[in-house]
């Protein structure tokens, strides 16, 4: 079946090395829409963080972000769905992190906080191009209503690996834990991940699981690419990616994500 829609990961796939995307992607992504294929982005980044890539892009198209516990409108701001960690479990695991020793920051819609900045938030401000406040996280979430989209810890990864079993054996299916980088594990509410919220979004335009492409490289983009009807690795992705995928196209620096377009949405061999 022809593809209609395609889902791409930002940092490490859509972007390249300097955050930027390449003429050609663009390029290729411009002439995909022309065709009046559907193109989004799948991120675990906030919406404000990844706004100003898809307003490059032109999408038209709301973008999921969160890992896919926020779908949001582009332009409008409009949200179409959301799900959060509930705040009195968000608090319990920010406590628990706090006692272990670890660094972790909470999401609020377009607002990232941690406890006390540090060297950590300097770097993740510096990635993503976004401020870090600095609040008592147990007084911020005791006043929230609702929840947080997401808790971002940051670590070594052989810490992390440590860590996720010991949070999964407290908190079970009411979390769910994936990790964008090496040293970057995200929790998000225990239904959402990217390939739900693709599925939903493909439902959305009445557009079959078999017309669905994914783009990722790391184990957050694991479930879109089980998902699709052709998933996709970039030529840089964790070899456990690569694995799972149907196809493994260019890294990020060598135009991955057009190579993968030009092949199965435009036909150009």
């Amino acid at each position: 079946m022809a593809i209609r829609l395609v889902a791409m990961d930002l940092d490490d796939t859509l972007l390249r090395d300097d955050w930027t995307i390449s003429p050609r992607v663009v390029k290729t992504i411009q002439k995909a829409q022309a065709q009046g294929v559907k193109v989004t982005i799948a991120t675990g980044r906030m919406p404000i963080s990844a706004r100003p890539y898809a307003e490059q892009l032109e999408l038209d198209v709301p973008i999921i972000t969160y890992h896919g516990a926020m779908i949001q409108q582009v332009i409008s701001g409009e949200i179409l769905f959301r799900r959060v960690i509930p705040s009195p479990l968000a608090s319990k695991i920010i406590q628990d992190l706090s006692k272990r020793g670890f660094y972790a920051q909470i999401y609020l819609k377009n607002r990232v906080i941690a406890q006390t900045l540090n060297e950590w938030s300097q770097e993740y401000a510096r990635i993503a191009s976004v401020h870090i406040e600095e609040t008592d996280l147990s007084n911020l979430l005791n006043q929230e209503p609702e929840g947080v989209e997401k808790i971002l810890v940051i670590a070594e990864e052989t810490a992390l690996g440590n860590l996720a079993p010991l949070l999964l054996e407290s908190y079970g299916e009411r979390v769910h834990i994936t990790k964008s980088k090496p040293h970057f594990m995200e929790i998000t509410e225990g239904t959402v991940n990217k390939g739900v919220a693709l599925d939903a979004l493909a439902k959305r335009y009445g557009i079959a699981q078999q017309e669905v492409m994914a783009i990722g490289d790391s184990f957050n983009d694991l479930e879109m690419i089980l998902y699709a009807g052709l998933g996709v690795a970039m030529g840089n992705a964790r070899s456990e990616i690569k694995e799972k995928a149907d196809f493994v196209t260019f890294t990020n620096e060598e135009d991955g994500v057009a190579e993968a377009i030009e092949r199965f949405v435009l036909n150009v061999r």
